[in-house]
């Protein structure tokens, strides 16, 4: 069986959690492969809301495996506090939350380096998390993390505290900052026991023999494909590859095993920090979205910056993607507006063009917009894609059109429920 992939299109908070969980009951194994706390997943169902920033989006589905891949970075503190989240939700985790070896580990030292570099760049700051992503992503291009196999080792402390001095002395480089150091170690190795509880993997085996066997395996990537070290609005970027090339290298299995690659993207376009953003609105449409659209970080509670939807953006990405379907969400958080707007190209240097330019950071991009008739029509309980007002349909229509890709759910609404499937012949 190939590995079907869930990514987000745009700079994250697209809505990935949801359609991972409703999605999951069709498969055996749902399986993270790279990003670390710094990811917020929202999933709300039987009037209840849960955020998921490490385990996988699949572990309220009962039947289902959950792997932590090798390419994700944890850090026990978050994940104990989500686990007891799950123990509190009465969720039956133990065998099915699994958790790669070659996954790298997260130090307090690491959230310490972070702090330390974004409070020395001033206004020059990229919005960083505080969550020790990019250092302990450092450090494993570095060939000095820790990894969780580590903790397996009769030498791990001495590998930890020879990882912690590294860290004191770069940290001498910097301005001081408050943190308490030692608390922070102390609750670091209290909660490596509720890691060390759970089941430890050669996770690329066992994927692959999961696939040998015939098992239904969804990937599930974090932040979004616009923050892609490689591809995204570099050095805005978070610090590993989200698109689905990241899907081999964060599991470990070959690009041919790679099946159907479902792309998510708002129906309207947001970001969170730093960095270029062509479409954000600065107005009163700005504000709506964000006040409508709920649009607050769930790991950081960071208000996000809003903008209209950005057709370049989502072509270049679901070129680099090898998207063969997109879920489209929040399309009800436009339902009051009389207008909508849809970026169709770019303008700079005198020019227009529907290619991102190599560097987004360094030109003045004019939005070219073309508008579409708003519904202005309660799209939540909309229960199939024929309930919907004629302009939303053209809108999906439209927006399928211009992406050359089919468009096969839309999210009407945070709940499971609020999940509309297009069939094929909606979609002609």
């Amino acid at each position: 069986m190939a590995v079907d992939v869930i990514l987000g299109l745009q700079w994250g908070d697209e809505g990935k959690g949801k359609i991972v969980d409703v999605l999951a009951k069709d498969y055996d194994i749902v399986a993270r492969f790279q990003g670390g706390p710094n990811a917020g997943h929202t999933l709300k169902f039987d009037g209840k809301k849960f955020v998921l920033h490490t385990v996988p989006s699949g572990i309220f589905r009962q039947q289902l495996i959950n792997l932590i891949g090798n390419g994700v970075v944890i850090d026990p503190i978050t994940l104990e506090r989500e686990i007891n989240n799950l123990i509190d939700a009465e969720v039956a985790y133990k065998g099915r939350l699994l958790v790669a070896r070659k996954a790298h580990l997260i130090l307090p030292t690491h959230r310490y380096l972070d702090a330390a570099k974004e409070a020395s760049k001033g206004d020059k700051k990229i919005g960083s998390t505080l969550k020790g992503i990019g250092p302990t992503y450092m450090d494993k291009t570095g060939r000095n993390g820790l990894r969780v196999g580590d903790i397996e080792r009769p030498d791990f402390m001495d590998r930890y505290t020879a990882l912690k001095e590294k860290h004191l002395g770069l940290l001498a480089q910097y301005p001081a900052i408050d943190f308490d150091l030692k608390a922070e170690e102390e609750k670091w190795f209290s909660s490596l026991k509720t890691l060390q509880s759970l089941d430890f993997v050669d996770g690329e085996y066992y994927i692959n023999k999961a696939i040998k066997a015939g098992k239904k395996v969804l990937a599930e990537g974090a932040q979004g494909s616009m923050l892609d070290v490689d591809f995204g609005t570099y050095p805005f970027v978070t610090s590993s590859n989200t698109i689905t090339a990241g899907v081999c290298t964060g599991l470990g299995i070959a690009p041919s095993q790679i099946g159907e690659v479902i792309g998510i993207t708002k129906a309207y376009c947001t970001r969170v920090g730093g960095g270029p953003f062509p479409t954000e609105l600065f107005d009163e449409t700005g504000e709506f979205l964000r006040k409508e659209g709920q649009e607050f970080g769930a790991t950081t509670g960071r208000p996000r910056r809003c903008g209209w939807i950005d057709l370049p953006q989502l072509r270049y990405t679901i070129m680099l993607n090898g998207v063969t379907q997109i879920a489209l969400t929040k399309i009800d958080v436009l339902d009051k507006l009389e207008t909508l707007d849809l970026c169709t190209a770019y303008s700079f240097e005198g020019e227009e063009s529907e290619d991102l330019p190599y560097d987004l950071c360094s030109y003045e991009i004019a939005p070219v917009y073309k508008s579409h008739d708003g519904w202005q029509t309660n799209l939540t309980q909309a229960k199939d894609f024929d309930t919907l007002p004629i302009n939303a349909k053209t809108y999906i229509n439209r927006l399928e059109d211009l992406l050359e890709t089919p468009i096969t759910m839309v999210s009407t609404g945070p709940e499971r429920k609020q999940l509309i499937f297009r069939s094929v012949t909606e979609m002609a």
